[in-house]
């Protein structure tokens, strides 16, 4: 069951693509978290959408958020896909999936594949509230980012 607008959202703590910790409460209290889960580093669907948000990240920032991807890729396959697309927010390894399973957002099947992340986004305030949270079904779908922003300009 994924998560819905205001609960709190579960704090984790994942490797990012350097091997280094990273928890959604080290956001509490200074940004917004903008947590965008994506099937699997390398794909052509999950390289667009991060792009996107490369390209449009001035955006984020000024909108006093930071955008963490999380894939159930380790953090070595995240150090490279990070590496070859130029992304500038962190990637973060749900390699367990236990950050996936608790805001609902994983696959029971993905092309054969058990335990995928479901591409996803959710917003979390500055409080650790859920402001919006978005889980496609479709992996060929993108999150709404307009909506996204729109939600991050009224916090």
């Amino acid at each position: 069951m994924s998560l819905s607008i205001g609960q709190k959202a579960p704090d984790f703590t994942l490797k990012n693509s350097g091997g280094e910790d990273v928890s959604l409460s080290d956001f509490s209290g200074k940004k917004n978290v903008v947590i965008l889960f994506f099937p699997l580093a390398f794909s052509s669907v999950c390289t667009d959408e991060l792009c996107q948000v490369r390209d449009d990240y001035q955006k984020f920032d000024s909108l006093d958020a930071q955008v963490l991807g999380i894939s159930v890729d380790s953090f070595f396959t995240l150090k490279e896909f990070k590496e070859s697309q130029k992304y500038n927010f962190p990637l973060l390894s749900d390699f367990n999936k236990t950050t996936a399973t608790a805001y609902g957002a994983l696959y029971d099947e993905f092309f054969g594949m058990k335990g995928v992340a479901k591409r996803s986004a959710f917003v979390i305030d500055k409080e650790g509230i859920v402001q919006y949270a978005e889980v496609l079904e479709k992996a060929s779908d993108l999150p709404n980012f307009e909506e996204i922003k729109s939600v991050l300009s009224g916090l």
